[in-house]
Protein backbone atom coordinates (compact mmCIF):
# COMPACT_ATOMS: atom_id res chain seq x y z
CA UNK A 1 0.00 0.00 0.00
CA UNK A 2 2.83 2.40 0.88
CA UNK A 3 4.51 1.66 -2.43
CA UNK A 4 1.28 2.44 -4.29
CA UNK A 5 0.94 5.79 -2.53
CA UNK A 6 4.50 6.74 -3.46
CA UNK A 7 3.80 5.84 -7.08
CA UNK A 8 0.66 7.99 -7.16
CA UNK A 9 2.51 10.91 -5.59
CA UNK A 10 5.33 10.64 -8.11
CA UNK A 11 2.86 10.54 -11.00
CA UNK A 12 1.07 13.62 -9.68
CA UNK A 13 4.41 15.43 -9.44
CA UNK A 14 5.18 14.64 -13.07
CA UNK A 15 1.76 15.87 -14.20
CA UNK A 16 2.10 19.09 -12.23
CA UNK A 17 5.57 19.77 -13.63
CA UNK A 18 4.47 19.23 -17.21
CA UNK A 19 1.35 21.41 -16.88
CA UNK A 20 3.22 24.71 -16.81
CA UNK A 21 3.97 24.43 -20.53
CA UNK A 22 5.67 27.61 -21.65
CA UNK A 23 6.28 29.03 -18.17
CA UNK A 24 9.53 28.32 -16.34
CA UNK A 25 9.06 26.54 -13.01
CA UNK A 26 11.96 28.58 -11.61
CA UNK A 27 11.01 32.13 -12.45
CA UNK A 28 7.32 31.83 -13.46
CA UNK A 29 7.66 33.66 -16.78
CA UNK A 30 5.06 32.68 -19.34
CA UNK A 31 5.86 33.07 -23.04
CA UNK A 32 2.64 34.10 -24.80
CA UNK A 33 1.47 31.75 -27.53
CA UNK A 34 -1.16 32.12 -30.24
CA UNK A 35 -4.62 31.95 -28.65
CA UNK A 36 -3.47 33.05 -25.19
CA UNK A 37 -5.38 35.72 -23.27
CA UNK A 38 -5.07 37.17 -19.77
CA UNK A 39 -8.24 35.31 -18.82
CA UNK A 40 -6.69 32.01 -19.96
CA UNK A 41 -3.43 32.67 -18.07
CA UNK A 42 -5.32 33.63 -14.91
CA UNK A 43 -7.03 30.24 -14.98
CA UNK A 44 -3.86 28.27 -15.76
CA UNK A 45 -1.81 29.86 -12.96
CA UNK A 46 -4.70 30.55 -10.55
CA UNK A 47 -4.01 34.28 -10.28
CA UNK A 48 -6.22 37.32 -10.84
CA UNK A 49 -6.16 39.09 -14.21
CA UNK A 50 -5.52 42.46 -12.57
CA UNK A 51 -2.53 40.95 -10.73
CA UNK A 52 -0.97 39.82 -14.03
CA UNK A 53 -1.56 43.31 -15.40
CA UNK A 54 -0.02 44.91 -12.30
CA UNK A 55 3.04 42.63 -12.23
CA UNK A 56 3.76 43.35 -15.90
CA UNK A 57 2.77 47.05 -16.04
CA UNK A 58 -0.04 46.33 -18.53
CA UNK A 59 -2.51 49.18 -18.95
CA UNK A 60 -4.90 47.03 -21.00
CA UNK A 61 -5.62 43.35 -21.65
CA UNK A 62 -3.70 43.34 -24.96
CA UNK A 63 -0.88 40.78 -25.14
CA UNK A 64 1.11 39.52 -28.09
CA UNK A 65 2.78 36.29 -29.24
CA UNK A 66 6.31 35.70 -27.78
CA UNK A 67 5.75 38.32 -25.05
CA UNK A 68 7.13 37.15 -21.67
CA UNK A 69 4.78 37.72 -18.76
CA UNK A 70 5.40 37.26 -15.06
CA UNK A 71 2.73 35.04 -13.49
CA UNK A 72 4.11 35.31 -9.95
CA UNK A 73 4.17 38.37 -7.69
CA UNK A 74 7.46 40.30 -8.17
CA UNK A 75 8.46 40.05 -4.49
CA UNK A 76 8.31 36.24 -4.74
CA UNK A 77 11.19 35.85 -7.20
CA UNK A 78 14.21 37.69 -8.53
CA UNK A 79 13.79 37.28 -12.29
CA UNK A 80 10.37 38.75 -13.00
CA UNK A 81 9.23 40.17 -16.31
CA UNK A 82 11.11 43.27 -17.34
CA UNK A 83 9.37 46.62 -17.16
CA UNK A 84 9.97 49.95 -18.81
CA UNK A 85 12.94 51.06 -16.71
CA UNK A 86 15.81 50.99 -19.22
CA UNK A 87 16.57 54.62 -19.82
CA UNK A 88 19.58 56.36 -21.24
CA UNK A 89 20.15 59.48 -19.21
CA UNK A 90 16.90 61.42 -19.52
CA UNK A 91 15.34 59.53 -22.43
CA UNK A 92 13.60 56.19 -22.90
CA UNK A 93 13.41 54.17 -26.14
CA UNK A 94 9.94 52.68 -26.62
CA UNK A 95 9.79 48.89 -27.03
CA UNK A 96 7.05 46.68 -28.46
CA UNK A 97 4.31 46.29 -25.85
CA UNK A 98 5.14 49.50 -23.98
CA UNK A 99 2.40 51.87 -22.87
CA UNK A 100 2.51 55.45 -21.59
CA UNK A 101 1.13 54.16 -18.29
CA UNK A 102 3.98 51.66 -17.85
CA UNK A 103 6.70 54.11 -18.86
CA UNK A 104 5.37 56.90 -16.64
CA UNK A 105 5.02 54.57 -13.65
CA UNK A 106 8.56 53.19 -14.05
CA UNK A 107 9.99 56.70 -14.15
CA UNK A 108 7.90 58.14 -11.31
CA UNK A 109 5.85 60.41 -13.55
CA UNK A 110 2.20 61.00 -14.32
CA UNK A 111 0.90 60.19 -17.80
CA UNK A 112 -0.07 63.84 -18.33
CA UNK A 113 3.43 64.93 -17.28
CA UNK A 114 5.07 62.48 -19.69
CA UNK A 115 2.81 63.62 -22.53
CA UNK A 116 3.45 67.30 -21.79
CA UNK A 117 7.20 66.75 -21.66
CA UNK A 118 7.13 65.15 -25.11
CA UNK A 119 4.42 67.25 -26.73
CA UNK A 120 2.16 64.21 -27.19
CA UNK A 121 -1.45 64.91 -28.14
CA UNK A 122 -2.64 61.29 -27.87
CA UNK A 123 -1.64 58.07 -26.11
CA UNK A 124 -0.25 56.53 -29.32
CA UNK A 125 3.44 55.58 -29.14
CA UNK A 126 5.55 53.31 -31.36
CA UNK A 127 8.64 51.05 -30.99
CA UNK A 128 11.90 52.98 -31.43
CA UNK A 129 10.37 56.30 -30.39
CA UNK A 130 12.53 58.28 -27.92
CA UNK A 131 10.69 59.85 -25.01
CA UNK A 132 11.99 62.36 -22.49
CA UNK A 133 11.56 61.07 -18.94
CA UNK A 134 13.07 64.01 -17.09
CA UNK A 135 13.43 67.75 -17.51
CA UNK A 136 10.97 70.55 -17.97
CA UNK A 137 8.43 71.23 -20.67
CA UNK A 138 10.06 73.13 -23.51
CA UNK A 139 8.23 75.81 -25.44
CA UNK A 140 8.29 73.56 -28.50
CA UNK A 141 6.65 70.68 -26.64
CA UNK A 142 3.37 72.34 -25.73
CA UNK A 143 0.03 70.82 -26.50
CA UNK A 144 -1.56 74.04 -27.67
CA UNK A 145 -3.60 73.36 -30.80
CA UNK A 146 -2.79 74.99 -34.12
CA UNK A 147 -5.96 76.98 -34.51
CA UNK A 148 -7.28 80.48 -34.91
CA UNK A 149 -9.14 82.21 -32.11
CA UNK A 150 -12.50 80.90 -33.27
CA UNK A 151 -11.83 77.65 -35.20
CA UNK A 152 -9.80 74.45 -34.89
CA UNK A 153 -8.68 72.05 -37.65
CA UNK A 154 -9.05 68.42 -36.53
CA UNK A 155 -5.86 66.32 -36.54
CA UNK A 156 -5.46 62.56 -36.71
CA UNK A 157 -6.00 61.11 -33.22
CA UNK A 158 -8.16 63.99 -31.98
CA UNK A 159 -11.52 63.46 -30.32
CA UNK A 160 -14.22 65.92 -29.30
CA UNK A 161 -13.56 65.57 -25.57
CA UNK A 162 -9.88 66.54 -25.78
CA UNK A 163 -10.56 69.41 -28.21
CA UNK A 164 -13.24 70.79 -25.89
CA UNK A 165 -10.94 70.54 -22.85
CA UNK A 166 -8.07 72.32 -24.65
CA UNK A 167 -10.31 75.30 -25.40
CA UNK A 168 -12.10 75.45 -22.03
CA UNK A 169 -15.38 74.28 -23.51
CA UNK A 170 -17.79 71.59 -22.44
CA UNK A 171 -18.39 68.73 -24.85
CA UNK A 172 -22.03 69.77 -25.27
CA UNK A 173 -20.97 73.36 -26.11
CA UNK A 174 -18.55 72.21 -28.80
CA UNK A 175 -21.17 69.91 -30.33
CA UNK A 176 -23.77 72.69 -30.21
CA UNK A 177 -21.48 75.25 -31.90
CA UNK A 178 -20.98 72.80 -34.76
CA UNK A 179 -24.47 71.23 -34.76
CA UNK A 180 -22.93 67.77 -34.32
CA UNK A 181 -25.31 64.88 -33.69
CA UNK A 182 -22.57 62.34 -32.83
CA UNK A 183 -18.95 62.31 -31.68
CA UNK A 184 -17.71 61.56 -35.20
CA UNK A 185 -15.02 63.94 -36.51
CA UNK A 186 -12.36 63.52 -39.18
CA UNK A 187 -8.88 64.94 -39.91
CA UNK A 188 -9.07 68.27 -41.73
CA UNK A 189 -12.55 69.08 -40.43
CA UNK A 190 -12.81 72.71 -39.20
CA UNK A 191 -14.68 73.12 -35.92
CA UNK A 192 -16.10 76.35 -34.52
CA UNK A 193 -14.97 77.16 -31.00
CA UNK A 194 -17.55 79.86 -30.33
CA UNK A 195 -20.88 81.13 -31.60
CA UNK A 196 -24.18 79.31 -32.00
CA UNK A 197 -25.45 76.16 -33.69
CA UNK A 198 -24.76 76.13 -37.41
CA UNK A 199 -25.23 73.99 -40.50
CA UNK A 200 -24.20 70.39 -39.82
CA UNK A 201 -20.66 69.50 -40.78
CA UNK A 202 -20.40 66.62 -43.26
CA UNK A 203 -19.19 63.39 -41.70
CA UNK A 204 -19.01 60.99 -44.61
CA UNK A 205 -17.25 57.66 -44.13
CA UNK A 206 -14.40 57.18 -46.59
CA UNK A 207 -15.24 54.12 -48.66
CA UNK A 208 -12.87 53.76 -51.59
CA UNK A 209 -14.19 51.49 -54.35
CA UNK A 210 -11.02 49.40 -54.22
CA UNK A 211 -10.21 48.02 -50.75
CA UNK A 212 -6.79 48.95 -49.36
CA UNK A 213 -5.11 46.20 -47.37
CA UNK A 214 -4.13 47.01 -43.79
CA UNK A 215 -0.41 47.40 -43.13
CA UNK A 216 0.19 44.05 -41.47
CA UNK A 217 3.38 42.03 -41.89
CA UNK A 218 1.80 40.41 -44.95
CA UNK A 219 -1.52 40.45 -46.73
CA UNK A 220 -1.90 36.78 -45.84
CA UNK A 221 -2.61 37.80 -42.22
CA UNK A 222 -5.45 40.04 -43.40
CA UNK A 223 -6.79 37.39 -45.76
CA UNK A 224 -6.75 34.84 -42.93
CA UNK A 225 -8.63 37.25 -40.64
CA UNK A 226 -11.31 37.98 -43.23
CA UNK A 227 -11.73 34.29 -44.08
CA UNK A 228 -11.96 33.41 -40.37
CA UNK A 229 -14.48 36.16 -39.64
CA UNK A 230 -16.82 35.01 -42.43
CA UNK A 231 -16.92 31.44 -41.09
CA UNK A 232 -19.32 32.55 -38.38
CA UNK A 233 -21.93 34.40 -40.45
CA UNK A 234 -25.30 33.46 -39.01
CA UNK A 235 -24.04 32.61 -35.52
CA UNK A 236 -26.68 34.08 -33.16
CA UNK A 237 -26.11 37.00 -30.84
CA UNK A 238 -25.69 35.99 -27.19
CA UNK A 239 -25.01 38.50 -24.42
CA UNK A 240 -21.41 37.95 -23.18
CA UNK A 241 -21.03 35.17 -25.77
CA UNK A 242 -17.49 34.47 -26.94
CA UNK A 243 -17.73 31.12 -28.78
CA UNK A 244 -19.29 29.94 -32.07
CA UNK A 245 -22.31 28.86 -30.02
CA UNK A 246 -23.13 32.56 -29.70
CA UNK A 247 -21.28 35.90 -29.77
CA UNK A 248 -21.72 39.41 -28.52
CA UNK A 249 -19.97 42.05 -30.65
CA UNK A 250 -16.64 42.18 -28.78
CA UNK A 251 -16.66 38.44 -28.06
CA UNK A 252 -16.86 37.83 -31.82
CA UNK A 253 -13.95 40.19 -32.54
CA UNK A 254 -11.84 38.72 -29.75
CA UNK A 255 -12.47 35.19 -31.03
CA UNK A 256 -11.84 35.93 -34.74
CA UNK A 257 -8.62 37.87 -34.12
CA UNK A 258 -7.28 35.24 -31.70
CA UNK A 259 -7.73 32.57 -34.37
CA UNK A 260 -5.13 34.33 -36.53
CA UNK A 261 -2.72 35.01 -33.67
CA UNK A 262 -3.79 38.56 -32.78
CA UNK A 263 -4.77 39.21 -29.16
CA UNK A 264 -7.16 42.08 -28.44
CA UNK A 265 -9.06 43.04 -25.25
CA UNK A 266 -12.52 41.69 -24.46
CA UNK A 267 -14.69 44.83 -24.44
CA UNK A 268 -15.34 47.41 -27.16
CA UNK A 269 -14.15 50.30 -24.96
CA UNK A 270 -10.88 48.54 -24.06
CA UNK A 271 -10.31 47.54 -27.72
CA UNK A 272 -10.77 51.22 -28.66
CA UNK A 273 -8.20 52.27 -26.04
CA UNK A 274 -5.67 49.56 -26.97
CA UNK A 275 -5.58 50.03 -30.77
CA UNK A 276 -4.09 52.73 -32.98
CA UNK A 277 -6.29 55.30 -34.76
CA UNK A 278 -6.23 55.55 -38.56
CA UNK A 279 -7.74 58.30 -40.69
CA UNK A 280 -9.76 55.84 -42.79
CA UNK A 281 -10.27 52.08 -42.48
CA UNK A 282 -8.35 49.49 -44.49
CA UNK A 283 -9.43 45.88 -44.90
CA UNK A 284 -8.91 44.08 -41.57
CA UNK A 285 -9.11 47.25 -39.46
CA UNK A 286 -11.66 47.73 -36.71
CA UNK A 287 -14.53 50.18 -37.20
CA UNK A 288 -16.32 51.60 -34.16
CA UNK A 289 -19.80 52.96 -33.58
CA UNK A 290 -21.69 54.82 -30.86
CA UNK A 291 -24.98 52.98 -30.27
CA UNK A 292 -26.68 52.60 -26.89
CA UNK A 293 -24.34 54.84 -24.87
CA UNK A 294 -21.84 57.67 -25.38
CA UNK A 295 -18.48 56.60 -26.76
CA UNK A 296 -17.53 53.36 -28.55
CA UNK A 297 -20.14 50.67 -27.81
CA UNK A 298 -20.14 48.54 -30.97
CA UNK A 299 -17.44 47.46 -33.43
CA UNK A 300 -16.79 45.25 -36.43
CA UNK A 301 -14.12 44.27 -38.99
CA UNK A 302 -13.86 46.39 -42.13
CA UNK A 303 -14.18 44.40 -45.37
CA UNK A 304 -13.78 47.21 -47.93
CA UNK A 305 -16.31 48.99 -50.17
CA UNK A 306 -18.02 50.45 -47.09
CA UNK A 307 -18.94 47.03 -45.70
CA UNK A 308 -18.11 45.56 -42.30
CA UNK A 309 -18.77 42.25 -40.56
CA UNK A 310 -19.96 42.19 -36.95
CA UNK A 311 -22.15 40.43 -34.40
CA UNK A 312 -25.41 42.40 -34.45
CA UNK A 313 -27.92 42.10 -31.64
CA UNK A 314 -30.82 41.25 -33.94
CA UNK A 315 -29.41 38.94 -36.63
CA UNK A 316 -26.12 37.76 -35.11
CA UNK A 317 -22.95 37.73 -37.23
CA UNK A 318 -23.68 39.53 -40.49
CA UNK A 319 -22.23 41.91 -43.08
CA UNK A 320 -23.63 45.46 -43.00
CA UNK A 321 -23.24 48.69 -44.97
CA UNK A 322 -21.49 51.47 -43.02
CA UNK A 323 -23.28 54.11 -45.09
CA UNK A 324 -26.85 53.03 -44.40
CA UNK A 325 -29.18 55.25 -42.42
CA UNK A 326 -28.50 53.48 -39.13
CA UNK A 327 -24.71 53.03 -39.10
CA UNK A 328 -23.51 56.17 -40.90
CA UNK A 329 -24.54 58.70 -38.21
CA UNK A 330 -23.20 56.42 -35.47
CA UNK A 331 -19.71 55.88 -36.92
CA UNK A 332 -16.92 57.00 -34.55
CA UNK A 333 -13.74 56.04 -36.39
CA UNK A 334 -11.36 53.26 -37.36
CA UNK A 335 -8.40 51.73 -35.55
CA UNK A 336 -5.78 49.11 -36.37
CA UNK A 337 -4.13 46.38 -34.33
CA UNK A 338 -0.70 47.15 -35.82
Amino acid sequence: MKKQLLTVAATAGILFTSFNGSASAHDKLHTVQSGDSLWKLSNIYNVAINDIQKWNNLSSSTIYVSQKLSVLAPHSHSTGASTAVSTSGSTYVVKTGDTLWGISKSNGMSISGLKSLNGLKSDVIYPGQRLKVSGTVATTATTAPASSSSTYSVRSGDNLSTIAARHNLSLSQLMSFNNLKSHLIFPGQVLKLSGSASTPVATNVSTASTPVMATYGSTSKVNSLIAESKKYIGVPYVWAGSTPAGFDCSGYLNYAYSKVGISIPRTVASIWDATKPVSSPSVGDLVFFETYKAGPSHAGIYLGDGKFIHAGSSRGVEISDMNNSYWKPRYLGAKTTF
